[in-house]
């Protein structure tokens, strides 16, 4: 079953189409719902994993003349490959506003470059080319609108051809219309406007449906010139049968379209009932292939002649690709690859073969690239790019795929101890493990977006750190070969060698190794500093001599120190500063108390700015800028009005190119405040805060590239701190329980860290700025389901394993029990031969005694149906052993299929079909307490407190509330308290705010459901009201609600993440009341001065669309996408926007800035 109007993905396994997901966004400044009442909820939508499920591509001379490129289509972006020996490198990418459906080249004489025509799934299509100038995709031909809303959107997918002439091209959108489109540019006459431009489409009724494959034939040069088209189309009973028809095309008057007509030349019904392809066959064969599920017939074009040629093993072939003019490669359904070729001899085609070469993913498009590479598109599997060699291919590269997401679970928010987190900082500190791909391609996949790190080594185990320096042992090596680790105690040498053996040394060039250091650094003329509590020396490195030394007097010692090439200022006590001139064996140039700012918290002595020294002081929670030669203040800020709160580590450093040193400040209470210092007189402006945690953070700086640095700030999250696109940008490095990080780049490890734990030491590799990590779990099968178990760390999965053996198709389910921290399978249970796993769940529920176990609970169906009183699913409860082994330890034929599962107050809620059960465990039984019947099937559900909400798959959401007995005797009840009264074909919902839910439906929409407890009358206060809605354009197959604490200040409270069939997760939050109209028309004010490709309006992409109503605009929905381009916006064009929303303030446009940088973190 499937929604009107929407088209077939041809997924083998049907009830894979039932899986959704979700996105949000919104245009409308008024407040008020449609009945006008007023509302306080406004929805907020922001992409955390783009869509990463190929579909379409293309090779195309698009960027240079001379050069093909790789244009892919990932639901609403396109990205353009180079290609290369070893793969293709990702040159350029750009968001379309609308989903790709259609993809074709273009060639007009006057353009040395091909033009992309680009269709989307709202029936519109536009060209685009490539500009040399700005490096940009420049729109040639602004988007045609072909929506006609009394035809019926084609049952299969959207198709576009080019007669092999290039004078016409053939759309196929609605069932049993082809629409003809003159390719403009041969004629003399023609303008510069219409040089390079498709003419007015023209549209023509054919009498075929139900179309399967179709094509342009290739003309014979001793026949007509009229195009002809080849359409493989299914008959009313079913049949397969062929049509070719032939093209007449009338060039119309001033503003007329022309006509166009499609005539019957031959039709022939002789073919395979499975055919599915056409392949034109050009010069010098000329002919036609029909792909089938048994044979492959030749089809002389010449004579009409059929050749039929029968497969060794049933293949589903599902895409094709030619590789010149008498080879093209064929992909099954199993990801079988073949390889078709014409046998040619003096009379035409002899004969032709086909060789299965090998096994790749699921392709859902084939482009052959050049020199034997080929690129392998897939929907439900990584791409790939394959090397064929004789009768056999290679994988030479793997791009990542996470779609389709047929459901997820959050396994953590960044803070393993608990389960609530502040959204201050990052909800993209998430780790979300979703179930992937389907059948052979099936995985589990961790997904965390941050900064990465690759362990490299480990040096052992080593107690309480507390820092490490790295240091060169002749100081002119080109790389680091020494790590020194403080303890409180002692200071441990390891030496490393260039080929990474580590060797810890009993002694270092005269360093006092029994004693913690504060300070360790290579500095000029081959020598070393070393400052402890008690002492500061210098030591050659030569003689390993020491050549200078100072020491505390005996009753103070040094409580912080810092240094660059020239100076070392440290403090003594907490309460005086000293300088040490390093070129003149520790000559004190200078000291100073400081009784009106108080004890000196940190220190910082920076080389982008060798005259000045920073310090940080407790008592008056200040810094200070100081003159290094006389510590005189240039500069002082007050952080904070709170003596708790103090400055506890400071940095100066350079982040962004060609711009001013940034100061960072870290707090005590977790923020960090940046400011932006002028190089000559010191002045601080542009001052931001942001909170990374609860504990002030420590600074270390890692050197980048080119004088740049980044900053890595340890703390409960520890985070990277760098500069992109002209802004100072936050993100979570995936390293837990860090104590302390050095950089170290040795010759056996280039550009890496040390990192220290409170339990071992280690080298890693670290990411320059924030990525999406993904950690596969090859599964081989369809991951149906999953869930995720904190208490046993370990995940639940319900699997779907496809083979075939003999032409025959076996399926088989599973319930499989994987770790959490090796990602490998524990345990299975296999279901049986006919059954299949539906839902599945982790959840502390009631047994006998009343106490709250621990439980996996798996719901199922089955295949076959049978009568009308037969069992058609079960519901099997499975708790884990000590040794990890699953044990079922309750199980209940149900009447029908199992589709969701939930649990309140102890007890297990199933969907069943048609109805919900409230059932209570009583081990080994599972007895039924409340039933509730719904309007069709029940296909997800969503618990909040004691109500219940029901996704329906053709009746929207209604909401019941459970109760239980109150008093002995009593029963449980089931009661409807809320409905939405409107037809959606929902996938999933998920309660986000108060009496306020998010549904996603199976057209592309997402909307926010309000119950208006409020209401006058019992009609309003039943009715759920939509209060947001958007078209995300992607299919949401799960929601899951997240727990994220409110701050006072946040704009916007992440309330649920979302996975769509496409591969993408999205974050939907709620924005707070005082920034609801600010956003909303910036969100305006950013539309109308952001071009997409084909200038396809941005309230026309995202207004609602279903097959019921079509709303004009996105309504109370904050597309975060469109607003975080804010930040991408010249400065001119940022302060533009701000006068528009009547910010005209000196402060506004940073905190407008600082307002949308905030967004984009909490992605």
């Amino acid at each position: 079953m499937q929604p009107p109007g929407s088209k077939t993905d041809h997924l083998t396994f049907s009830s894979i189409q039932n899986n959704v997901l979700v996105h949000v966004y919104s245009q409308v400044a008024s407040s008020l719902v449609p009945n006008g009442r007023k509302s306080n909820v406004m929805a907020y939508l922001a992409p955390i994993h783009r869509p990463s499920s190929v579909r379409h591509a293309l090779k195309i001379r698009l960027l240079k003349a001379e050069e093909e490129s790789l244009v892919v289509a990932k639901a609403n972006r396109l990205e353009i490959y180079a290609q290369r020996d070893d793969g293709i490198i990702l040159s350029q990418t750009k968001a379309v506003y609308g989903k790709v459906t259609m993809l074709e080249r273009l060639q007009f004489a006057q353009s040395p470059t091909e033009h992309l025509f680009v269709g989307t799934d709202r029936s519109m299509y536009f060209t685009l080319s490539w500009d040399d100038e700005t490096q940009q995709l420049h729109t040639q031909k602004t988007y045609v609108d072909q929506a006609d809303k009394t035809s019926r959107d084609s049952q299969t997918h959207d198709r576009c051809h080019v007669d092999p002439t290039k004078q016409y091209m053939a759309l196929q959108l609605y069932d049993g219309i082809i629409t003809i489109l003159p390719l403009i540019g041969k004629g003399k006459k023609k303008g510069p406007s219409e040089a390079f431009n498709l003419g007015e489409p023209v549209p023509t009724r054919i009498k075929e449906f139900y179309v399967r494959s179709s094509c342009f034939l290739f003309p014979r040069e001793d026949a007509e010139i009229q195009p002809r088209l080849a359409i493989l189309y299914e008959d009313n009973h079913q049949k397969a049968r062929l049509s070719i028809k032939r093209l007449d095309y009338s060039l119309g008057g001033a503003g007329d379209p022309g006509s166009a007509s499609l005539d019957d030349i031959t039709a022939r019904d002789d073919l395979e009932l499975g055919a599915s392809h056409l392949i034109p066959v050009p010069a010098p064969a000329y002919g036609l292939f029909v792909l089938a599920e048994t044979t492959i017939a030749y089809i002389d074009d010449a004579n009409g002649g059929l050749v039929n040629k029968h497969l060794e093993e049933p293949a589903i072939f599902v895409t094709w690709a030619a590789i010149d003019a008498h080879r093209w490669l064929l992909a099954d359904d199993y990801g079988r690859l073949f390889l078709l070729m014409l046998v040619i001899g003096g009379n035409g085609v002899k004969s032709f073969q086909i060789d299965m070469i090998g096994t790749t993913s699921r392709a859902s498009v084939l482009v052959y690239l050049d020199n034997g590479l080929a690129f392998i598109g897939s929907h439900q599997g990584d791409s790939q790019v394959i090397r064929i060699h004789e009768g056999a291919i290679s994988i030479i590269q793997n791009l990542p795929n996470v779609a389709p997401i047929l459901d997820f679970t959050v396994m953590d928010m960044g803070n393993r101890s608990g389960e609530t987190h502040s959204n201050a900082y990052s909800s993209g500190q998430a780790r979300i493990v979703t179930g992937s791909g389907a059948f052979q391609d099936g995985s589990l996949r961790s997904i965390r977006s941050g900064v990465g790190m690759e362990e490299q080594g480990l040096l052992g185990e080593m107690d309480h750190i507390s820092d490490l320096f790295p240091l060169n042992s002749s100081g002119e090596k080109a790389y680091t070969d020494i790590l020194a680790a403080s303890f409180v105690e002692e200071t441990r040498v390891f030496q490393f060698s260039p080929e990474g053996e580590v060797e810890e040394l009993a002694d270092f060039m005269g360093m006092s190794l029994s004693e913690g250091s504060l300070f360790l650094s290579n500095i000029t003329s081959n020598r070393m500093l070393q400052v402890t509590s008690s002492r500061v020396g210098i030591l050659d490195l030569e003689s390993s001599m020491i050549t200078a030394e100072w020491s505390t007097p005996d009753a103070d010692s040094i409580t912080v120190a810092s240094a660059n090439g020239n100076y070392l200022v440290v403090s003594i006590g907490g309460s005086e500063a000293i300088v040490f001139d390093l070129n003149n064996d520790l000559h004190i140039t200078v000291r100073r108390k400081f009784p009106e700012e108080g004890q000196i918290s940190c220190i910082h002595v920076p080389s982008v700015s060798p005259s000045i020294c920073i310090l940080g002081f407790w008592q008056s929670a200040s810094v200070a800028i100081l003159n290094i030669s006389s510590l005189s203040t240039l500069q002082k800020v007050v952080m904070s009005d709170d003596a708790v709160n103090v400055p506890r580590s400071v940095v100066v450093t350079q982040l962004i190119a060609n711009e001013a040193p940034a100061l960072l400040i870290a707090m005590a209470n977790g923020e960090v405040v940046t400011f932006s210092m002028h190089p000559n007189t010191f002045d601080l402006s542009s001052r931001k805060a942001t909170i990374l945690g609860t504990q002030g953070a420590t600074f270390k700086v890692l050197p980048r590239s080119e004088g740049l640095f980044n900053v890595f700030a340890i703390c409960e999250h520890s985070s990277l701190i760098y500069g992109s696109e002209g802004r100072i940008l936050y993100a979570a490095v995936t390293a837990e329980e860090a104590s302390c990080v050095c950089p170290f780049d040795s010759e056996a490890y280039p550009g890496a860290i040390a990192i220290a734990t409170p339990k071992d030491l280690r080298i890693a590799l670290v990411d320059t700025e924030r990525t999406t990590h993904v950690q596969t779990l090859k599964v081989n099968a369809t991951v149906r389901r999953v869930a995720y178990s904190p208490k046993l760390k370990a995940f639940g999965i319900g699997t779907i394993y496809r083979e075939l053996k003999t032409g025959h198709e076996m399926i088989q389910s599973n319930f499989k029990l994987a770790d959490e921290v090796m990602f490998k399978e524990l345990d299975s249970y296999t279901l049986y031969s006919d059954e299949l796993v539906e839902s599945c769940i982790r959840a502390d529920v009631r047994d006998g005694s009343g106490e709250f176990v621990e439980r996996f609970v798996v719901g199922t169906a089955y295949m076959d149906l049978g009568g009308q009183d037969v069992v058609r699913g079960r519901i099997m409860v499975f708790a884990v052993t000590p040794e990890r082994k699953l044990k079922v330890v309750s199980e209940l034929a149900t009447m029908g299929a199992c589709r969701a599962l939930d649990v309140i107050d102890g007890n297990i809620v199933a969907a069943l079909v048609k109805t919900v059960v409230i059932y209570s465990l009583k081990t080994p039984n599972l007895t039924k307490l409340a039933t509730y019947r719904t309007s069709t099937a029940p296909i997800a559900l969503s618990i909040s407190g004691n109500q219940i909400a029901i996704a329906d798959l053709m009746k929207s959401v209604s909401v019941i509330q459970y109760s239980c007995p109150t008093h002995p005797g009593g029963s449980h009840s089931l009661v409807e308290v809320a409905r939405h009264f409107q037809t959606a074909w929902a996938t999933a919902v998920a309660h986000v705010g108060d009496y306020t839910w998010l549904e996603s439906d199976a057209e592309g929409n997402l909307m926010v459901l309000n119950q208006n407890v409020a209401g006058v009358t019992p009609d309003d206060r039943r009715r759920l009201e939509v209060v947001s809605e958007i078209r995300l354009g992607e299919m949401v197959n799960r929601i899951r609600r997240v727990e994220v604490e409110e701050s006072g200040n946040a704009a916007v409270v992440p309330r649920a993440f979302m996975g769509t069939v496409d591969g993408s997760i999205y974050l939907f939050g709620l924005i707070a009341q005082s920034k609801q109209d600010l956003l909303m028309r910036l969100q305006q004010a950013i539309a109308a001065r952001v071009q997409s490709p084909g200038n396809v309006p941005f309230n026309t992409y995202r207004a609602f669309k279903n097959s019921v109503r079509e709303a004009e605009e996105p309504f109370r929905f904050v597309d975060g996408e469109l607003v975080e381009k804010f930040l991408d916006c010249p400065a001119t064009l940022q302060e533009d926007v701000c006068k528009e929303l009547g910010l005209k303030g000196d402060g506004d446009l940073e905190e407008m800035r600082a307002l949308v940088e905030g967004l984009r973190r909490i992605h």
